[in-house]
């Protein structure tokens, strides 16, 4: 009853309805003004065609360019409002403006090192052309000197991270979309507070959206009273802004500049399933100790620039590119050599990468097609939403059609009814074109990982799903010959078999009226 209680009356619940109550007032009044004058309407009319045109001529995949033209034609002013608040990147100009300036800044030190560049070539042409994307269009170069760990559980990352933190002596970056109050934040942040009495400088952010149902309001004024700098992404008001829509969906932990974690593990309980929501929660996260978690060092500087509005830090850092006095010179602020005097341990080729709604580069999504096209042997994927735009579906048949062992694991127990019946709805043209679908019955599966051929592997937070790929601010670790990626394909090994698989038989038998719910919900994704 109590937890009821705190639901009804949670922020989450509140600021929702003050919302719905904005746009629902709004609406009526222009449907009133519209049905008792002519003039009204005719002029909702011409309004909802002139966006139209605006949309057309905007950049934005041709599937979502179609949804939104028929909505708003059909229904203008809902569809209007819809696509204001919930269309496409609507960041206000002054965050885009110092987003912008922080990257540009960061370009000196992002710059990739020719000798790594011209060693992957020789090792791989088809791998060397990934890492180029990668570094001319994410801005982030691909690295040697960094080992890599994998985790295949929440808890075995989150036993891991513990160790490191205990270690800090100079730094710890945190960016996460979720904290919860709980064990595992707890047991988190008593690290914090005695690496902060130790003299460590530790910073913190966090999504309030994604934090709006497990944090209390004002919860950053608590860590700053504690010692740990603390700032909040979108701060969520009872309001329908334009900045609603984006959220900062990036996992990332650094610490001392040397070493990084990322994946799809967030800081809640049910990742380390101290807690039971959908079953068993899966989930997969990555570390990386060396040279490469400075690309993580720099993503979160820049999201700590544009969120306080300085950017001092990274002009300090950008003094120090380029020359004989790179930034792995020992002698940049933040850089992964500066605390780290020994030589690191070599490990492949890693590429931390990030992707932002503030371009017309859907990165994420571009990494994956370019493994799935690429892939000769196989491609296994984890994903929890499967809800794919055409290029993706196109790639995946493809691929399966031309011999590619391609293999999807999907949750068994959904966290969300419609995306999980969105997700099942592209089962049968996968299937019918040899694609292989398991559905993970032991729970939830939350990973986003995908490994191929033995050589390449990716992980990070990038859903297969419209909102994840076109309007959040995502992250991720590329990789190539590194010892992480055998250990991908020995947990995606293991993972099958706790899988059911999705047969035509199963098709054949699905139910006809989840099939046509389904094909009712599927134009709707990007709104969902």
């Amino acid at each position: 009853m109590k937890r009821l209680l705190k639901t009804i009356f949670g922020r989450l619940t509140v600021v929702l309805a003050a919302i719905f109550l904005q746009v629902w007032l709004f609406v009526y009044i222009i449907f009133e003004l519209g049905a008792e004058y002519r003039y009204v309407d005719l002029g909702i009319k011409l309004l909802a065609v002139i966006f139209v045109f605006w949309i057309l001529n905007n950049w934005m995949n041709p599937a979502y360019k179609l949804l939104w033209s028929i909505l708003i034609l059909a229904v203008p002013v809902v569809g209007v409002v819809l696509y204001y608040i919930m269309g496409q990147s609507r960041v206000t100009r002054q965050v885009r403006r110092r987003y912008e300036s922080a990257v540009e800044l960061c370009k000196p030190l992002m710059q990739q090192k020719e000798a790594v560049a011209v060693s992957l070539r020789k090792a791989d042409e088809d791998a060397y052309r990934q890492s180029s994307y990668l570094s001319g269009d994410s801005g982030f170069p691909a690295y040697h000197n960094t080992k890599t760990v994998f985790f295949p559980t929440g808890e075995e990352m989150y036993a891991r991270m513990k160790e490191e933190l205990e270690k800090a002596k100079h730094f710890i970056f945190i960016e996460y979309f979720i904290v919860a109050e709980g064990e595992m934040w707890d047991g988190v942040l008593e690290i914090l507070e005695k690496k902060v009495r130790e003299g460590v400088d530790v910073r913190l952010i966090y999504d309030d959206i994604g934090s709006i149902g497990t944090l209390p309001m004002g919860y950053f004024k608590k860590m700053r009273a504690l010692g740990i700098k603390c700032v909040v992404f979108n701060r969520f008001v009872p309001a329908a802004s334009i900045f609603l829509n984006n959220r900062d969906h990036r996992k990332i932990l650094v610490i001392d500049g040397h070493t990084a974690f990322t994946g799809g593990i967030n800081f809640a309980d049910e990742y380390i399933n101290r807690i039971v929501r959908f079953g068993y929660w899966k989930d997969n996260g990555i570390m990386l100790h060396g040279e490469g978690a400075f690309s993580f060092t720099v993503m979160f500087l820049q999201m700590w620039s544009v969120i306080t509005k300085s950017d001092r830090e990274l002009k300090d850092l950008a003094r120090f590119a380029g020359g004989r006095d790179s930034l792995m010179e020992k002698r940049a602020p933040f850089s992964s050599r500066l605390y780290h005097k020994e030589q690191f341990e070599d490990d492949g080729y890693v590429q931390p990468y990030c992707d932002t709604p503030l371009d017309n580069e859907t990165v994420g999504e571009n990494v994956y097609l370019n493994i799935v096209s690429q892939a000769h042997d196989y491609v296994w994927i984890y994903t929890p939403y499967l809800i794919i735009d055409n290029e993706m579906m196109t790639a995946l048949t493809l691929a399966a059609k031309s011999g590619v062992d391609v293999r999807i694991v999907t949750p068994g127990i959904p966290d969300k009814r419609i995306a999980y019946l969105l997700t099942r709805s592209c089962y049968r043209q996968l299937i019918e074109s040899g694609v292989r679908i398991y559905e993970y019955t032991p729970g939830f599966i939350h990973a986003k990982t995908v490994v191929s051929d033995d050589k390449i592997a990716t992980v990070g937070s990038i859903n297969f799903d419209y909102r994840s790929l076109y309007l959040h601010f995502e992250c991720g670790v590329w990789m190539y010959g590194t010892s992480a990626v055998m250990q991908i394909k020995k947990d995606c090994e293991e993972t099958f078999s706790k899988c059911r698989k999705i047969t035509d038989d199963w098709l054949k038998h699905q139910n006809i009226l989840v099939r046509m719910m389904a094909a009712v919900i599927k134009p709707l994704a990007p709104l969902l």
